[in-house]
């Protein structure tokens, strides 16, 4: 099949902005590109869950035009936006629930605004799981999400959609956010490079203060370092009545880039913070890592910081109590009670577990996770950066992260019945919960942290499925990661590294 502008499916953002600005292209046309690439590619995939072909047109009409004034960086360049906390105006956000799919907001979040400013084109809204609270894209409501390197395994998630269909050149960007390795995780499944900013980096108006206490920061998947690092200059700084913010840039991220980093003290480990095993390939992907490292002349070494592996159990204390006021706020915008068939059946019993906790567990919980953060600190006065694999393993089958169908029995029967602490005492969800975090061992640490944190697309193993490497910087440093990363972009080039029969 003939697309339209064969040459897009070879151009980052920065380089068909560049066309447009040259006239060599118009905004309607790579729009209309990158809708017929959402037509030919995404059944098999179902990365986009909502196409929005008229929004799409109406956009990129007026970026040509320049009516969203702003700098319009991204002039006519396509994106899809993560179905699950960021708002365009008109269009349904179902947060990956079957019950919110026809609630539709009346504003722009404040990022989305920050976009529009831009001259980005909205095409879609890519996949998430339930409340964007499993690192794969399963959900019921939305459906399976693939992963375009193989459609048996998992896109990995919350940002899976985004993940797999920027992978399949549907689109150069794609809108995620990150709460316990949700960019980061489908950037490393996907062959992608995808960066987590520090907390207080994005804005979460009008509508939130900070997501999931902080753990939460939204930004793009890309293909191109540079992308990532414009996007991140057109996206940040602090909006009005925010409870958190970082010190603001000395100069723009996309300056970074082309920026050697110098020589840096840089740690590795293999070691897993809150899991047990880690697969060989995700270890021979963090060794040729280093040995990159090395021959660009940075001082690498084993080392860890000293963490403690029941911090999972805080981390799941906070995680579980923010499911419950999703579900509470869910019934708000019913304008209800919430229901348990209203959700999934592992969302609801998450929730009843999270309303199961005291008020003086759950602070207790957040003491313990913070000091997780002096931690770190006191390790960056010793090291520059932090490498670790992103995940424990390639990216994992279909459904192999999903409670058993006894598991989900006994979840549905004590979850109806409204058993919280009956959940937590015989410890139903624990299991399920050792399984995520086997998967997703490394990532969860930064977002408890608030340090910028990014994966880097290095490796791909002997199936030919990508294995991300994370590299972490000490607290407001995404300067320096921006440096490492097009260091190591430009030492071994990954862009044009696509999934079988894409190019």
């Amino acid at each position: 099949m003939t697309l339209p502008f064969p040459e897009y499916d070879h151009l980052d953002g920065v380089a068909l902005a560049d066309l447009v600005r040259r006239g060599d292209v118009s905004t309607t046309e790579v729009a209309d590109a990158a809708l017929a690439r959402i037509e030919a590619r995404n059944a098999p995939l179902n990365a986009v869950v909502r196409v929005l072909p008229e929004l799409a047109r109406t956009m990129a009409r007026d970026a040509a035009a320049n009516t969203a004034g702003g700098d319009q960086a991204f002039r006519g360049v396509p994106m899809l936006i993560k179905d699950l906390q960021a708002t365009i105006a008109g269009v349904p956000t179902s947060h990956g629930t079957r019950v919110l799919q026809q609630v539709v907001p009346h504003h722009d979040s404040t990022l989305i605004a920050r976009y529009r400013r831009a001259g980005l084109v909205f095409t879609g809204k890519s996949n998430t799981p339930e409340f964007g609270l499993t690192p794969f894209t399963e959900s019921q409501a939305l459906g399976i999400a693939r992963n375009p390197w193989d459609v048996g395994r998992t896109p990995g998630g919350s940002s899976g959609g985004s993940g797999a269909a920027v992978a399949a050149r549907m689109v150069p960007l794609g809108h995620g956010g990150d709460g316990g390795g949700s960019i980061r995780i489908p950037a490393s499944c996907n062959g992608l490079f995808g960066l987590k900013p520090t907390r207080g980096r994005m804005p979460t108006g009008p509508d939130l203060g900070d997501i999931w206490r902080g753990f939460a920061q939204e930004h793009v998947l890309t293909r191109s370092v540079r992308d990532s690092a414009r996007m991140l200059d057109v996206g940040a700084g602090m909006d009005a009545g925010t409870p958190v913010g970082c010190a603001p840039p000395s100069r723009p991220f996309l300056e970074e880039v082309t920026t050697e980093p110098g020589r840096l003290r840089i740690a590795v480990t293999t070691h897993p913070f809150f899991g047990r095993s880690v697969h060989s390939d995700c270890i021979a992907a963090l060794e040729d890592a280093a040995a990159l490292l090395r021959t660009l002349g940075h001082d690498v070494e084993v080392a860890a910081p000293t963490i403690d592996a029941a911090l999972s159990r805080d981390f799941l204390t906070v995680v579980a109590a923010e499911a419950r006021a999703d579900i509470e706020w869910m019934g708000e915008q019913l304008r209800r009670a919430p229901r348990a068939d209203d959700v999934e059946v592992a969302t609801w019993a998450l929730g009843l577990v999270g309303s199961a906790f005291s008020a003086a567990e759950y602070a207790s919980s957040v003491r313990r996770l913070q000091l997780a953060g002096r931690t770190m600190g006191a390790f960056h006065e010793r090291y520059d950066l932090l490498v670790t694999p992103t995940l424990a393993t390639p990216p994992i089958p279909i459904g192999a992260l999903q409670p058993s169908g006894a598991e989900l029995a006994a979840l549905r029967l004590l979850g109806r019945a409204g058993l919280g602490r009956v959940l937590r005492a015989i410890g139903l969800l624990d299991e399920t919960a050792a399984k995520v975090f086997g998967f997703m061992p490394f990532t969860p640490l930064f977002n408890v942290t608030g340090q910028p944190a990014m994966s880097v697309p290095l490796y791909w193993n002997a199936a030919g499925l990508p294995i991300g490497t994370q590299v972490v910087a000490a607290f407001g440093n995404e300067a320096l990661l921006f440096r490492v990363a097009g260091q190591l972009e430009r030492a071994r080039p990954w862009i044009d590294r696509a999934p079988p029969g894409v190019l």
